[in-house]
């Protein structure tokens, strides 16, 4: 059992307190006079500056008594001293924690205490009944803002602390309470308890301020509220002559009045805005109230009701902006181009939300900017990877402190157009809790059928949404709601290969880093063996993003070189970059040297493209069992499992001895056994390594294959047949055995591809045994090969993956 962690005592000058109690997160000042708090403050300052603060509840002006000390003090670092003429002193102290005393040391020329400090509690789970309890505290600090209007800026604070104990700090910490009150919130340690008792001083100081008021309300109603207001007014209007300024409140009111008439907007938010501009010129101009009438007004002033951008729909332009910002990404392009067509043809642009899903950095974001500018609209992004409260997507109720509207009216209001491109990143990552699930608002933004009249909560009138083009990007979409992904049409953009990756680094990448770099003006170019040095050994990706950090740092890295004085190399070579990035990373793959008995090389898809996945196969005299290793998943153990069963079943027409798993075991072993490996696709390299292995007939290094087996030996499709292709060219084979159903798919490879490997589509295991086996070798058949270690090295913590 592990030792229970003792806790630390250290020693702190005291400083006793009587009117107040210094609660953890507050940062007050403190006058000092001579004496022993002065002698503390000045020990203070020539160590850490720490100093213990506690309740003095004696009844001496002079003497302090350790009995009357309470034992439980506040921690606090003396941030600022300054001497007065008289001698005193003004400090600022932050208080950082609580504390007890466990001794005094002494008491001469100062108290000196030997404290224990309470730390908060970690990893706090709370409970539906505290967060119930969070909300409602939260809510009555809010409406404590209308007696004592200085204090919005801290209750706006508070409404983002989810901790109850901090909570329960900030508002004891704010409240007018004696010292008693203060001194029972530093000594309750419990978050939950803590911020109980706060509410109840807090609902308790509402209640008095409430009184005060409502006194306050009917002595000013006694003394004729109307004279007191013209009275004032007329002061304002002294005043402001006095300043020069000419214009007045009753000029300001009749310009905002022209101006909303001038504005074309629909009924309901007309008369909305006219109701508030009502209710504006019947209050003072200084109240709160007036504020948020006068902002709330300027809101819906803003908001673009009737301004719109022309779409500008031309086919062949809008294929030269995605071909000059984007290279490859065929597909996307083809079906965004379809998009746009049938706009052109229909004269508007509406149609399913597109939803733009593939890995992190393949340029899902650019594309929305593509897309914008091809249409002439102006382009808004907002993203909700991570976003819980509701209210950030449908806007604030305006009886909230500091109220405003949601992402979506407030990107509408900078684009100041109403039919911009919105995209919306990161839909696979938005959460929910007891704020609300914004997945749900974003099934009625989405809507065309109801955002027409989508209601922001803080306009509280409907705003049509209908012509806003969105496009939601993800890298997923296991975790999209069911509801909210049936309302989009996906367009898949899949990893870049090495060829593409080359491309995009010398077309967008190199130009961009060069300039960024300060290198505009130097003849240094960063030749192809360089780039592709850095894609195959030092990055691991689907994307650009970590190749573009790459390129950044080879630049970068040839700056400080001319900046100390030295040449610039016209050119950036492979060994450069070793120098600039350090050691490789990741060494690429290695064809084997020989044909060998029982290694079979087969492919694999990960996230970051194409992986080389060799399957070696052995036998050793036992009892007839069947081990699968290499961190092999459920579905890749099952292939193995149906190889062994095909291989066992048609054992005479192999030319295998029908009875040789009766006194042998089987052995299954996929290198690099760190990375968890999984997937069906593996079924036909497990088979062919075993039948190998049987008949002691070589595997051919140069045959790489994938494809899925059943029982009978029959080969059905898999997925991500174009990258594990690249992988196989990388890799060194010339020749890949596919699924028969997967031969569809050859159309769309790029041509190189095509040139430079053969694919073999094969219906069953037995067609893929004629291409992959060889004749048999004699000088093998006496021993059967030793596991042979591939050079490969991979990151341990992707997870290789075979799709079917």
């Amino acid at each position: 059992m592990a030792k229970k962690k003792t806790a630390v005592e250290s020693i702190y000058p005291l400083i006793p307190t009587r009117e107040h109690v210094a609660l953890p997160g507050l940062v007050l000042p403190i006058y000092i006079s001579k004496g022993a708090s002065a002698d503390a403050v000045q020990a203070a300052m020539q160590g850490d500056a720490v100093v213990a603060l506690s309740l003095d509840s004696g009844n001496s002006e002079t003497q302090v008594k350790t009995a009357d000390i309470s034992r439980f003090c506040s921690l606090a670092r003396i941030t600022n001293s300054v001497s007065l003429p008289n001698g005193d002193m003004k400090i600022r102290l932050s208080v950082q924690g609580r504390a007890k005393i466990t001794a005094f040391v002494g008491t001469k020329p100062f108290i000196k205490v030997k404290v224990q400090e309470i730390e908060p509690p970690q990893n706090l789970q709370l409970t539906e009944a505290t967060q119930t309890m969070l909300a409602q505290v939260k809510e009555a600090f809010a409406g404590l803002s209308q007696y004592d209007p200085a204090l919005e800026d801290t209750i706006f604070a508070a409404q983002e602390i989810y901790d109850p104990g901090v909570l329960a700090d900030l508002i004891c910490s704010i409240l007018p309470l004696h010292a008693a009150e203060g001194q029972q919130i530093l000594e309750e340690f419990d978050p939950a308890k803590r911020l109980a008792l706060a509410q109840g001083m807090l609902n308790q100081n509402i209640d008095i301020a409430a009184t005060r008021e409502r006194i306050a309300n009917k002595a000013q109603n006694e003394l004729g509220k109307l004279h007191h207001q013209e009275i004032l007014r007329e002061q304002i209007r002294q005043i402001q002559a006095e300043l020069g300024e000419e214009q007045s409140i009753e000029d300001e009111l009749r310009d905002l009045k022209t101006q909303l008439a001038k504005i074309k907007m629909p009924p309901p938010a007309k008369k909305e805005a006219e109701k508030q501009l009502r209710r504006l010129q019947q209050l003072h101009p200084d109240t709160s109230e007036a504020a948020l009438a006068r902002t709330y007004l300027d809101w819906i002033m803003d908001l673009p009701w009737q301004k719109r951008t022309k779409d500008r729909i031309d086919l062949p332009e809008a294929r030269e902006i995605l071909d000059a910002d984007h290279y490859g990404l065929e597909k996307p392009k083809e079906r965004i181009l379809d998009f746009l067509g049938v706009s052109k043809l229909r004269k508007q642009v509406k149609g399913p939300v597109l939803l733009l899903v593939g890995p992190p950095g393949v340029g899902k974001t650019s594309l929305g900017r593509s897309i914008a500018k091809a249409l002439g609209r102006k382009f808004v992004r907002a993203s909700v990877g991570g976003l819980r409260d509701e209210a950030e997507l449908r806007g604030h109720r305006r009886t909230y402190v500091g109220a405003m509207p949601g992402r979506i009216i407030q990107g509408l209001k900078s684009a100041d157009t109403r039919n911009p491109v919105f995209i919306i990143d990161e839909v696979d990552k938005i959460g929910s809790d007891f704020r609300g699930d914004p997945a749900s608002v974003l099934l009625e933004i989405l809507d065309p059928e109801q955002n027409k009249d989508f209601e922001d909560h803080y306009l509280n009138i409907p705003f049509d949404l209908s012509e806003v083009m969105f496009i939601c990007t993800a890298n997923m979409t296991d975790t999209i709601p069911s509801a909210l992904f049936d309302r989009m049409e996906v367009i898949e953009i899949a990893g870049y290969t090495t060829e593409e990756k080359l491309e995009i680094a010398k077309r967008y990448l190199a130009p961009r880093e060069k300039e960024q770099n300060g290198l505009a003006d130097i003849d240094v170019q960063l030749s192809d063996e360089a780039i592709l040095h850095m894609i195959t050994c030092y990055t691991r990706e689907s994307g650009v993003r970590e190749l573009g950090r790459l390129v950044s740092t080879a630049f970068r890295k040839t700056a400080r070189i001319v900046a100390e004085g030295g040449a610039a190399p016209k050119e950036i070579l492979p060994a450069q970059i070793e120098d600039y990035l350090g050691p490789v990373k990741f060494l690429p793959e290695r064809a084997q040297a020989k044909d060998e008995i029982g290694i079979v090389t087969g492919l694999a898809w990960t996230s970051v493209g194409g992986e080389v996945l060799v399957v070696e196969a052995s036998i050793t005299p036992g009892k007839g069992s069947l081990s699968l290793t290499g961190q092999l998943g459920e579905v890749m153990r099952e292939s193995g499992q149906a190889a062994l069963t095909y291989v066992q079943s048609n054992a005479e027409a192999l030319g295998v001895d029908p009875n040789f798993y009766e006194n042998a075991n089987v052995h299954i072993h996929v290198p690099h056994g760190a990375i968890p490996k999984d997937g069906p696709s593996a079924g036909m390299a497990i088979a062919l390594a075993l039948v190998s292995l049987l008949t002691k007939r070589p595997v051919s290094r140069q045959v790489a294959m994938t494809g899925e087996i059943t029982l009978r030996g029959k080969v059905i499709q898999i997925g991500g047949l174009k990258e594990k292709a690249l992988a196989a060219l990388r890799f060194g084979a010339n020749t890949v055995i596919i699924p028969k159903e997967n031969e569809r798919e050859l159309v769309e490879f790029p041509k190189y591809l095509l040139e430079q490997v053969t694919f073999v589509p094969v219906e069953t295991v037995d067609q893929a045994i004629e291409t992959a086996l060889l004749p048999p070798d004699h000088s093998l058949s006496k021993a059967l090969p030793s596991n042979t270690k591939q050079v490969q090295v991979k990151p341990a913590t992707r997870s290789l993956t075979t799709p079917g």
